[in-house]
């Protein structure tokens, strides 16, 4: 059934328009094992665009910015990689493209970027998404980089916030809401489960961009692991808090490695290059929470997209809630109150991975999917982010 949707876009702005929305296989950040151990992360991205363009049919002239998020813009991903794999792919160095972290939220950001240049009427076509290596380019980059050119969070910073690992910040969810290990090991278990059986299913088809890694064809993910059990997450040991700790590697999102990209366009465009619209980017919003508990913001962001939306949970067909750790999701569950068997249906960042800076378009590519396979009509996307940050995006599927 459709709902009445008075975002900003329908009222201050003009439609925005996913056209394509996709993603490479995701692999586990390791030396040995990692299927992108030998793959530069220009690669990763350039398939991406490769793949847009490809299933599309538009011209990559006619693209009018590249808007990339990466959370870790060093080494092999500096000096603008959303510019770099552009030209690696053999694209028109006419066409501009910038790079922005905001932390794991930054693919979404830059889909919300996107989305607002169109709406503004200051683009028609956009490609945004984002890419991050993890196993070349590691999560603590940036504390070595600090060594070298000092500390983002200097003596007067340190004396207002004391601030700690996201890991803790999990911890101190779980704390909060009163949620034990088990609940975080069944939360954990069942990720695994619905990821094993969406890609047992062919669900990650639509999204999926098959690529020959590590001597093979790759086109599902690594970090999957179908026999995954609350009694084997059960032998874990916690990983943060020693002693008292509930949060484990199991119950947390692997080290991965990853890129996602998203076509979007104006309403002009889509009739101009004969296109087809799949979705509609409805409304958007990023908010702030404390920066120590940190991971909450997921909560805040969905009530705000709801609220000025006129909008109730039960409105709302298919949630993807990042799953940065169980307690994340498991605290989001008991506020927002939702019906669970529309979050996260083929398993989210727990079993799939995790690569940070492309997390968020990879989940707006999931989200069109299931809502086209189900004819469903209303999704939300939303998650947590370093440093006390939360993304939300409303999604409405357009009807074939």
């Amino acid at each position: 059934m459709a709902h009445t949707v008075t975002g900003p876009f329908t009222q201050f702005g003009r439609p925005v328009y996913i056209v394509e929305a996709l993603r490479t296989p995701i692999g586990k950040s390791h030396p040995d094992r990692g299927w992108f151990r030998d793959t530069h992360p220009n690669t990763m991205l350039a398939a991406c665009y490769t793949a847009l363009v490809d299933r599309t049919g538009i011209d990559p002239a006619a693209v009018q910015d590249l808007i990339i998020g990466c959370t870790a813009p060093f080494g092999e991903q500096s000096r603008n990689i959303g510019r770099n794999a552009w030209l690696q792919a053999g694209y028109p160095p006419e066409v501009p493209a910038t790079v922005l972290d905001r932390r794991c939220g930054s693919a979404q950001t830059a889909v919300e970027m996107g989305a607002a240049l169109i709406a503004s009427g200051t683009h028609d076509l956009v490609i945004a998404g984002g890419v991050e290596h993890m196993g070349h380019v590691p999560i603590d980059s940036p504390a070595k980089i600090s060594e070298l050119y000092g500390d983002p969070w200097p003596a007067e910073l340190r004396e207002l916030y004391g601030f700690v690992h996201q890991g803790e910040s999990a911890e101190l969810i779980a704390d909060r809401w009163h949620i034990d290990r088990d609940q975080m090991d069944t939360f954990a278990a069942s990720s695994h489960q619905a990821a094993a059986k969406a890609i047992a299913d062919g669900r990650f088809a639509a999204e999926m961009i098959p690529m020959q890694l590590d001597g093979q064809l790759r086109s599902t993910d690594q970090c999957v692991r179908p026999d995954t059990t609350v009694d084997t997450l059960a032998a874990l040991k916690p990983v943060f808090r020693k002693e008292t700790g509930r949060v484990t590697a199991g119950s947390s999102s692997p080290i991965s490695d990853g890129a996602a990209g998203v076509l979007l366009a104006s309403e002009e465009a889509v009739r101009r290059f004969g296109l087809r619209a799949r979705a509609r980017v409805v409304d958007q919003t990023t908010v702030g929470v404390d920066p120590i508990i940190m991971l909450t913001g997921p909560i805040p962001a969905t009530r705000k997209l709801l609220e000025r939306n006129g909008l109730s949970v039960d409105d709302i067909d298919l949630f993807e809630v990042n799953e940065a750790f169980s307690s994340v999701v498991l605290a989001w569950q008991q506020e927002l109150r939702p019906e669970v068997d529309r979050v996260n249906v083929n398993g989210g960042a727990i079993a799939l991975g995790h690569a940070v800076g492309a997390t968020g378009a990879r989940l707006v590519a999931t989200l069109v999917a299931e809502l086209e396979r189900r004819e469903a009509d209303l999704g939300l996307v939303t998650m947590c982010c370093g440093g006390g940050l939360g993304t939300g995006t409303l999604i409405q599927r357009v009807p074939s």
